[in-house]
């Protein structure tokens, strides 16, 4: 008998309630979409990560950032300490990479906004 995971897709606003047995049979999505994510989700699941970083800047204390692509969900606190870590100074333009490699994952942490000095 399969255990059968139950999970919200977040792939689209719709947030269907997919079910996802051991053999991998999604059900309850909406669309095409919804297989893939319940895939997923159970093999390796993986989330874009925003946070911010101090920033030496006249008018700002943070500088927002998100990585580039999405990360494994395991490594989210070891990504969030090495972005605790970091402090930029201005200026700072939109999509300027951070981070490079971030913990050799391949991934780059981006500023999601222009600061000017």
């Amino acid at each position: 008998m399969n255990a059968t995971k139950e999970l919200i897709c977040i792939v689209c606003p719709r947030g269907c309630r997919l079910q996802v047995d051991d053999d991998l049979n999604v059900s309850g999505q909406g669309c095409p979409r919804g297989v893939v994510y319940g895939k997923a989700e159970l093999l390796n699941p993986t989330r874009l990560l925003s946070s911010t970083v101090a920033i030496q800047s006249a008018h700002f204390a943070r500088l927002p950032v998100v990585t580039n692509k999405e990360i494994p969900k395991g490594r989210i606190f070891e990504v969030m300490a090495a972005i605790k870590k970091v402090r930029v100074h201005a200026p700072v333009r939109l999509h300027q990479t951070i981070i490079s490699d971030v913990l050799g994952l391949g991934i780059d942490v981006i500023a999601t906004r222009t600061i000017p000095e």
